[in-house]
């Protein structure tokens, strides 16, 4: 069967904030100048918004300013913030950091708590409305090139295929998408994008990508429990003061209540698991009272990028633009990236409608307006604020670390920027077990090639089904939807190497970062360990492909429509 062929003027891959407001930016400044111009978005969840997964308080600014009547359009933001709290906690205690003493930029006055996932299938009605063609369920699964290179479009994956590559009686080949401009709106570590970042070297003069992996549940609460806009955020225990992450309490409308929780994905201990860690959190006497008599609704789990403004990549490459998380724009310390992803969209919108329709260019070459006008907007004031505060964390710890962000970011909100910017130490998958100085002790560790064995196990409670759960429990929330008879999307470059390597040397640190329990070692008596791949179980969080010790593991896209479908998330 040959593909079908569907042609537009712009295409955009992923139906997240980003991309959606690159739709509906196009389709206004078309309407103002009274241009046709046709616009396209691949979504591969199957509706908008079923793959979006935030805490999320979300910064109104861009959104002011791409639909300035949100209000009066019904947008899900329904929940000001009405009061923050930052807590530094102990095992048993916790400490009140009081507001006033926090940088301006770190605190949610004017701010809303709400579901991304819903905002994003409002903006997606907001776009159909101005004739933007949205098509959920069709994964892009390769990009398409011209002949002199640049990008051309993409093709979706083919329907219909079984474990083994075989057609099966429903096959249905993908169609290809052409069109003069592609923007790449995948989110964290798409698959395509990580093509394109390698053809084209965008990462060429940056600092390595950094990541976290983020955890959420959202639960209904007692009434006299809920304070509807309360924002709490926390640093310190469970996590170690060498180890980086924090949790969140957003209280919603509907007495519902965002938990969640993020480790920095450069820890060093292959014993650690994000997870368990994250059941820890919802355990401790400053965070568990708001769960008593209250019952789990979702759960899910994400990688957020985390490097900032040293991480980010060449925005541009023939025939298109990376957007929104593809390009890595989350503000660490306030959590926040949806703003930030948004403008991306509407700058590199304004710089497509100006080659097409005002330049009358065909596509081929790079839309170098669009980093212009992305290094003079408020992004870049944004990242560049932060700059420090994530390489600083990775290098000192939590209390060093903090000490210092504390001090870099009230000396930007006095206006004295200091002149230089940390680097990021290296990639985090490669930080497994590295050395660390203990000055306390006075000695340096050292691994003899065994990490694992030089490392301390970690014993975590067992789940009580109550407050604390397992993991495929919580997946059971998560609505996964995977055709079981497909190929994996979850591919081993080198299958020896999960036994030989990450087995031997990490004691497969997969079995522990996977939020969702898709990697198991199978030990048969008389038989040797082997990996089994549990790819139904996969949420598309991408931890695998970002932690795994050799960067063995690619995900790719399965079937378009599969994976999660987060409710109210």
């Amino acid at each position: 069967m040959q593909r079908d062929v569907m042609e537009y003027d712009v295409l955009i891959v992923g139906a997240g904030p980003a991309g959606l407001c690159a739709a509906i930016r196009l389709k206004q400044l078309a309407a103002a100048a009274n241009h046709a111009l046709s616009v396209c978005v691949l979504e591969k969840g199957a509706q908008v918004g079923a793959h979006i997964l935030s805490g999320a308080v979300i910064d109104p600014i861009a959104l002011n300013e791409l639909i300035p009547d949100w209000r009066e359009r019904g947008a899900p933001l329904n929940t000001p913030v009405t009061e923050d709290r930052f807590f530094l906690l102990s095992e048993t205690g916790s400490t009140n950091i009081p507001t006033a003493l926090l940088p301006p930029l770190m605190r949610n006055h004017g701010n809303y708590i709400a579901s991304l996932g819903n905002v994003c299938h409002w903006l997606g009605e907001q776009a159909e409305a101005l004739g933007v063609e949205i098509y959920p369920g069709f994964a892009a699964a390769e990009v398409l090139y011209h002949d002199d290179g640049s990008v051309k479009g993409v093709a979706t994956g083919d329907m219909g295929i079984n474990k083994e590559g075989a057609h099966k009686s429903s096959y249905t080949p993908g169609m290809e998408l052409h069109a003069k401009y592609t923007l790449i709106a995948e989110g964290v570590r798409g698959s395509l994008a990580k093509q394109i970042e390698a053809r084209y070297a965008l990462r060429e003069a940056c600092d390595v990508p950094k990541y976290g992996l983020g955890f959420k549940e959202l639960w209904r609460v007692d009434a006299a429990r809920h304070q509807p806009g309360l924002v709490l955020h926390t640093l310190g225990w469970p996590l170690d003061s060498h180890t980086g992450g924090g949790g969140f309490l957003y209280h919603l409308d509907k007495y519902t209540v965002a938990v969640g929780y993020v480790v920095h994905l450069d820890y060093a201990n292959p014993y650690l698991s994000p997870f368990d860690e994250f059941q820890r959190f919802k355990t401790h006497p400053a965070i568990r009272g708001t769960f008593a008599g209250a019952e789990r609704l979702s759960y899910g789990a994400r990688a957020i990028s985390e490097g900032g403004l040293q991480s980010l990549p060449r925005l541009t490459f023939p025939g298109g633009a990376l957007i929104g998380c593809s390009a890595g724009l989350v503000n660490v310390p306030r959590i926040k990236g949806s703003h930030n992803a948004m403008k991306s969209g509407m700058l590199a919108a304004q710089a497509a409608f100006q080659a097409i329709c005002i330049d009358g260019r065909e596509g081929h070459d790079e839309l170098t307006a669009y980093p212009q006008s992305f290094f003079a907007s408020w992004i870049q004031q944004d990242l560049d604020t932060v700059r420090n505060v994530k390489p600083a964390l990775s290098r000192w710890g939590l209390w060093r670390g903090m000490a210092y962000a504390g001090v870099d970011l009230w000396l930007h909100h006095f206006g004295m920027r200091l002149p230089w910017t940390l680097r990021h130490s290296g990639a985090d998958h490669a930080s497994l077990c590295r050395p660390r100085m203990d000055k306390c002790r006075e000695r340096r560790m050292r691994w003899s090639g065994r990490p694992a064995a030089a490392c301390t196990p970690i014993v975590y409670p067992k789940a009580d089904g109550v407050l604390t759960f397992d993991r495929l429990s919580s997946i059971y929330l998560a609505n996964l939807s995977h055709e079981e008879d497909q190929p994996t999307h979850l591919q081993l470059a080198q299958p020896p190497l999960a036994i030989e390597h990450n087995l031997k040397i990490y004691d497969a640190p997969e079995q522990r970062y996977c939020p969702a329990g898709v990697y198991e070692i199978v030990r048969v008596p008389e038989q040797p360990p082997r990996l089994q791949i549990n790819a139904a179980n996969c949420v598309h969080c991408k931890a695998c492909d970002i932690k795994d010790p050799l960067q063995n593991i690619n995900w790719v896209t399965p079937e378009g429509g599969s994976g999660p479908n987060y409710v109210d998330m």
